[in-house]
């Protein structure tokens, strides 16, 4: 397999650790751009599998590279993207409109998509698939606290989806419970752009967003990815999870 390119996050002695981690603790080869440097322009004459955009505003790239980067992907190589602050529109990521967007399973408003949410907010199974199958959602359904507000395309499967609930507690009673606040989103939408598998998920992979889904399985991933790297704890099933999305979406046999 070719290495994964693994763009956004920050800096691998930062945010991209988490991802940096899950990557080397399953011997998964990768390229890091940080989010504050711009797409060189021969990373598309590269050899990767695969390419992840997390948190990595659409402004460190021109529509040039955005056209080259849809041609690979059309010819069989992988595309992810994950949520923050500067995916999707967010805070600065600013992908509607632009060439990326027509490869990706969602439609992306033209302004603010952030959800921030203080209350419980579940990751739920709305579909099978080998990326989600075995895994516990039903029983053990973990928590996140934010997400990019996105649409599925008529083309995208959702996978997941993040449900909001608000806390009901009655005072002078011990009876609690919680509400639902509001429709489920999408979280997790994958497709195909011609021969190239695409894949959404709206939340972080790295704290804040992320929340109690680092956390998620009762074992424990101690991981460093490549030098400055810092050492990462994670649960082993949110460690599973985006091995299997990487693997999945470099086209890998089994997945």
């Amino acid at each position: 397999m070719e290495p994964i390119l693994y763009l956004g996050d920050g800096r691998v002695d930062g945010a991209a650790a988490y991802l940096a981690g899950v990557m080397a603790h399953f011997g998964l080869d990768y390229v890091h751009i940080p989010s504050s440097e711009a797409l060189p322009d021969d990373v598309m004459d590269g050899n990767w599998s695969t390419a992840v955009f997390s948190d990595y505003p659409s402004s460190n790239m021109n529509s040039r590279q955005m056209m080259e980067l849809a041609g690979l992907v059309e010819g069989g190589r992988g595309l992810l993207m994950f949520g923050g602050w500067g995916s999707y529109h967010g805070l600065d990521g600013h992908y509607s409109g632009t060439p990326l967007e027509n490869l990706l399973p969602v439609y992306i408003d033209g302004e603010d998509d952030r959800v921030n949410w203080p209350g419980p907010c579940l990751v739920t199974r709305s579909d099978e698939h080998v990326l989600v199958d075995g895994l516990p959602f039903d029983s053990d359904a973990p928590g996140i606290g934010g997400f990019n507000r996105v649409r599925a395309s008529k083309e995208g499967r959702v996978l997941l989806e993040a449900r909001r609930y608000r806390a009901l507690i009655e005072p002078g009673r011990s009876g609690h419970g919680f509400q639902p606040a509001g429709d489920p989103d999408p979280l997790l939408v994958v497709g195909q752009y011609g021969t190239g598998r695409v894949g959404c998920w709206t939340t972080d992979v790295a704290p804040h967003w992320v929340g109690g889904f680092v956390d998620w399985g009762s074992n424990r991933v101690v991981s460093r990815g490549s030098a400055p790297a810092i050492e990462v704890e994670v649960g082993d099933l949110y460690a599973e999870f985006f091995r299997r999305l990487l693997l999945w979406s470099a086209g890998v046999p089994g997945f």
